[in-house]
């Protein structure tokens, strides 16, 4: 059976075609945080960072160390609140969105 793409591979090809995919994976991030689900959050926002540009160059927009922003979004990872929102808005700045919370009645 022949190899096939790896998903990281993937993910960055459709990102560099579909904007529109590049914002969903930030929203869908930002949702699952919302949703208190971390870990969900943090791969979303990881894949969105390595098919965007990668960690060395948001490290240097954001004056941190790549590894540290690694760690941060890694599995282990325990970001604090401060450096996850500094992140995330650089995101959407370089995005070039704008994100805002809606309010809905429970189901």
């Amino acid at each position: 059976m022949a190899l096939t793409r790896s998903f990281k591979e993937t993910v960055k090809a459709r990102a560099d075609r579909d904007p529109a995919f590049r914002v969903g994976l930030l929203q869908e991030a930002l949702e699952a945080f919302l949703d208190g689900d971390l870990a969900t959050g943090k791969i979303l926002l990881r894949d969105y960072v390595n098919a965007t540009g990668g960690f060395e160059e948001l490290g240097s927009h954001l004056h941190k160390s790549p590894k540290s922003l690694m760690r941060m979004l890694s599995e282990e990872g325990n970001p604090r609140a401060d450096n996850l929102f500094a992140l995330v808005a650089h995101l959407k700045t370089a995005e070039g969105v704008s994100l805002s919370v809606t309010s809905k009645p429970a189901r």
